[in-house]
């Protein structure tokens, strides 16, 4: 049979295993701490989709006259469009309309030489839907969630969306070829 040694304060052989159970119990407390903490922590650092499409180049001579392109740029659709003679025609002479919630001309929401190509975020500016085009009054997208309508600029002209769709930042780095971002 094993003896307890007696230590100066009296206590026996037991001290040094009930040591060891404290310390084994504190350190799986911080373990588990840290393992509680790590979630909240990596929730900060920013989405790995969002760093890489911080910018985007898009080849313009995907977009035929009369069609539309819906891309992915940070997470959201982005609609490029090649606007047909006529629909350019209709909303240049839409930019003085008094039904425009937001004012704008068209020239504000195109690069200049490239009128044709409209570019905007594909969300609806009343709830994030996503529009269709073709099913609004106006020659534009049509929002069937909650009934905005806008024109092929992108202009908000019925409905409850209180802004136009958004124009992100982009430029032409050659006549074929955008950069979003």
């Amino acid at each position: 049979m094993a003896e307890s040694v007696v230590t100066e304060n009296g206590e026996g052989g037991d001290a040094t295993r009930r040591d060891f159970i404290h310390i084994a119990a504190g350190a799986a407390a911080v373990g588990a701490g840290a393992m509680m903490a790590w979630p909240l922590i990596n929730s900060m650092n920013p989405a790995a989709d969002t760093l890489a499409l911080a910018s985007i180049e898009f080849d313009m001579t995907k977009v035929q006259e009369g069609q539309q392109v819906v891309i992915k740029w940070q997470g959201k659709p982005v609609f490029v469009r090649y606007r047909t003679p006529a629909e350019l025609q209709r909303v240049i002479a839409d930019n003085n309309a008094r039904d425009l919630k937001e004012p704008q001309t068209d020239a504000e929401r195109t690069k200049p030489g490239h009128e044709p190509y409209l570019v905007v975020l594909g969300n609806c500016t009343h709830l994030g839907c996503i529009p269709t085009f073709g099913t609004g009054d106006f020659g534009g997208w049509f929002c069937p969630c909650h009934g905005s309508h806008y024109d092929a600029s992108g202009r908000i002209r019925k409905g409850p969306a209180p802004l136009n769709l958004v124009v992100p930042e982009y430029e032409f780095l050659s006549d074929t070829r955008i950069k979003i971002g």
